[in-house]
């Protein structure tokens, strides 16, 4: 199945259903008194174990949209299950959904949201949705569905880092001018200076190194780091923590790429600067907390033993 093409045309469904009047019928939830139409009826319904797959635009009364499965990776589904219950109005829609429905109702936010109302909307707010199921799958068929979206999703990323790796090679490289900072790159992207050799021979994939570290936004700001005083003088100091070189097993992708890469290019007593882009370190998820989406780090790192 095309993802893409199944989004769009379930987009046009819901979006176009003033052009569908003379299919329309009205229905009324009994637990909560929805009025719902329907501008298209199907006439499939999943058999218990199955997934009904479904479009689900939920807008605010002046059409802007709260939220919207139609460009998401993966669309909404459900597993068909005669014996559940139904709690609430939205229940009893989803519930009774048959393949080919399209949908449309408007009720307040208390109705459709429950307890997990949006805390831009007040309770009685009205709010509109479409809703459109155009699939039925067993298990099989939805784990491939998934395997699929997922499989695009990452060419996407893959596309977007391309991109990113580019404008941010121009940020980096900016930086390191502003400091007086002779970087060198990598073949992947990776920006390091070495500020002093280490002994021995560098270390292979699997080697143990053990490093003192200090990871900063691009703007100075001290996200984490290994060493206690350095944390106490940025106010970052948790006294949870164990405050220790890092044990690393290097190349095994333990730690985010910037590191596994620029970690085997130093030997024990390394001391290196990495300058990372966001594909080679937390990319477009980030890390929760200081380091967002797309955040370029600069770690200064020491490697103070390494145990083969």
């Amino acid at each position: 199945m095309n993802i893409k093409k199944s989004a769009w045309a379930i987009g046009a469904l819901i979006f176009g259903v003033s052009t569908l009047s003379s299919c329309q019928k009205t229905k009324v939830t009994e637990m909560d008194g929805i009025e719902y139409t329907y501008h298209k009826e199907g006439s499939e319904k999943p058999a218990n174990g199955d997934f009904l797959m479904y479009h689900l635009v939920i807008q605010t009364e002046n059409d802007s949209t709260i939220y919207s499965t139609v460009d998401q990776p993966f669309p909404g589904y459900l597993q068909a299950n005669d014996s559940l219950p139904a709690s609430n109005g939205m229940d009893e829609i989803f519930l009774n959904l048959r393949k080919g429905d399209s949908i449309s109702f408007q009720a307040k936010a208390k109705v459709i949201f429950g307890p997990n109302q949006p805390p831009s909307l007040d309770p009685d707010d009205e709010v509109k949705v479409a809703l459109g199921a155009f699939d039925v799958l067993d298990r099989n068929g939805i784990d491939s569905l998934f395997q699929a979206a997922m499989a695009e999703e990452r060419a996407k990323e893959a596309e977007r880092a391309k991109e990113l790796l580019v404008t941010e090679s121009a940020e980096i490289e900016a930086y390191a001018a502003e400091k007086g900072i002779e970087i060198q790159k990598t073949d992947n992207g990776l920006y390091y200076i070495i500020e002093q050799e280490g002994t021995g021979e560098l270390v292979s994939p699997g080697t143990t190194m053990y490093v003192d570290y200090a990871g900063y936004l691009i703007d100075g700001t001290l996200f984490d780091t290994s060493n206690a005083e350095l944390a106490q003088a940025n106010n970052v100091f948790n006294p949870s923590r164990d405050y220790s070189p890092l044990p690393v097993n290097v190349g095994m992708g333990q730690v985010i790429p910037g590191w596994d890469e620029g970690l085997l290019l130093l030997k024990k007593g390394s001391k290196a600067k990495f300058l990372i882009p966001s594909p080679l370190a937390y990319g477009e998820a980030g890390a929760g907390g200081l380091i967002g989406p797309n955040s370029i780090l600069v770690f200064d790192v020491e490697v103070t033993d390494v145990q083969k």
